[in-house]
């Protein structure tokens, strides 16, 4: 009797956990699909781009409307104002004015200006590979393709406030996003 109670008990167990998976994927998706829906949208980062040999820091600001993707450069304040902005369909980002050259973060050509346009394509385009929750956040783990994946950690409300860019399971970028609008 004891086992059949015991079994019964784990199944139901895993029927919730299941549940509340399907649940959490659920609500990442509409995220998604609202994201891809928007018009507009745009937020800042705190980035953190750690290479081998050092770390660099930049303050950036990143929109996206129907010309484009483009990110700007607001700190460190020596190079504030320079630009990039990516055209609709193209993966190559194009500097106005001054070029910022820090090197890519990985083989694929990941770098810290392109860092907001890929997490931004991973949000759009990644599967949810798992989801916990931390420290009141919701947090999912996304995979854009082969070398790349974010995790993310989400509001209640469901804007990301945080976020980390991996390149072959190496995370390279980490990001605190504020100014979240769509």
């Amino acid at each position: 009797m004891k086992k059949a109670l015991l079994s019964v008990l784990i199944l139901f167990s895993l029927l919730l956990c299941g549940c509340g998976g399907r649940a959490a994927v659920s609500r990442f998706e509409a995220f998604s699909d609202g994201l891809a829906a928007a018009e507009d949208l745009s937020y800042t980062a705190k980035l953190r781009a750690e290479y081998p040999d050092r770390s660099v820091d930049f303050t950036l600001a990143y929109r996206r409307d129907a010309a484009g993707e483009e990110v700007a450069v607001l700190a460190p304040e020596r190079i504030a104002g320079i630009r990039a902005r990516v055209q609709p369909g193209s993966s190559s980002l194009v500097y106005e004015g001054l070029i910022l050259d820090v090197g890519p973060l990985d083989a694929y050509g990941l770098t810290p200006m392109s860092a907001l346009p890929r997490l931004t394509e991973t949000l759009l385009r990644g599967a949810v590979d798992s989801h916990w929750e931390e420290d009141g956040l919701r947090v999912y783990r996304l995979i854009l393709d082969d070398h790349l994946s974010a995790t993310v950690w989400f509001s209640e409300a469901m804007i990301p406030v945080r976020a980390e860019l991996a390149s072959d399971d190496n995370v390279c970028i980490f990001c605190e996003l504020s100014d979240w609008s769509q």
